[in-house]
C-alpha cells in the first residue's frame, strides 16, 4: 500500500471513476476534479503529490492549470489529451509537465509512468544541492534558482533544468532527442522542437552575461555548454 495522493483532473466522469478505482486498488488516495477551477481549489486543499491533468476541460484548460501550479510547485504533473498532437506535446512540456500520454491510454502503462515521474521527483527533491557556477552565473537545480551577476532571475523549470544538465556537463554535444531523454526525463516521440525554443529563450537571458562561456548550436548535431580559456 502508499500513501501517495493523486489528482485526476478530467471532465470525463467515465475516465475518472475508470481512473479513480483502479489507483484506489493500487493504494493510492485518489482526489477527482471535474474542471480546471475544480482542480485547482483542490490542488491547493489537497496538496497531492502528483497530478494527472487532462488538457481539454472546461472553465480553465489543462494548459493554464499546469501553469499557474508551475507558479508556485514543483510537483509531478502528467498531461492527458485524447488528441495526440504534437503541438499539444510540446506546449506540454514547456509549460512544465513531467510526461505526456494520450487517451486511449493503459492503465498498467500509466501506472508505470507515474511511479516512474515519482522516483524521478523523490530523488530530485532528496539530492543535495548542487550548484553549477561560472563567471556570472550560478545555477542551483534543488533551489530552481538562477543567479546571473549575483542577481536572481526568473525562470521556468524546464529552462533551468534545461541550463542546469547542459552547464553540468560543459563542452559535451548533446542532441535534441538526448536533451528530451535526460531533461525531461522519458521517451519523447514527435518534434523535437521544444529543445529549440528553450534554447532560444534561454539564449535571450543569458546575451551579454559572459565571454567565457556560451550556449553554443552544433549544427547538424545538438547544443552544449561551452567554456573558454
Amino acid at each position: 500500500m502508499t500513501d501517495i495522493k493523486l489528482l485526476i483532473a478530467d471532465d470525463d466522469p467515465n475516465i475518472c471513476d475508470m481512473m479513480r478505482l483502479y489507483f484506489e486498488n493500487e493504494g493510492y488516495k485518489v482526489k477527482v476534479a471535474h474542471d480546471g477551477v475544480e482542480a485547482l481549489s483542490a490542488f491547493h486543499s489537497y496538496d497531492p503529490d502528483i497530478v494527472l491533468l487532462d488538457i481539454m476541460m472546461p472553465q480553465k484548460d489543462g494548459r493554464q492549470v499546469c501553469r499557474e501550479i508551475r507558479e508556485i510547485s514543483q510537483k509531478p504533473i502528467i498531461m492527458v489529451t485524447a488528441k495526440g498532437e504534437v503541438f499539444d506535446r510540446v506546449l506540454g512540456l514547456e509549460l512544465g509537465a513531467d510526461d505526456f500520454v494520450v487517451k486511449p491510454f493503459d492503465l498498467n502503462e500509466l501506472s508505470a509512468r507515474i511511479k516512474a515521474v515519482l522516483r524521478r521527483y523523490t530523488a530530485q527533491s532528496g539530492a543535495s544541492d548542487e550548484v553549477v557556477k561560472f563567471e556570472n552565473i550560478e545555477i542551483s537545480r534543488q533551489r530552481y534558482e538562477l543567479k546571473l551577476r549575483g542577481k536572481p532571475i526568473d525562470i521556468p523549470p524546464k529552462e533551468l533544468e534545461l541550463l542546469y544538465f547542459l552547464a553540468s556537463h560543459c563542452n559535451i554535444v548533446y542532441t535534441r532527442d538526448q536533451l528530451l531523454d535526460k531533461v525531461w526525463g522519458f521517451e519523447y516521440y514527435g518534434d523535437s522542437r521544444t529543445v529549440d525554443v528553450h534554447v532560444k529563450r534561454l539564449r535571450e537571458k543569458l546575451e551579454g552575461v559572459s565571454d567565457k562561456w556560451t550556449l553554443k548550436t552544433v549544427w547538424g548535431v545538438g547544443y552544449k555548454f561551452e567554456t573558454f580559456q
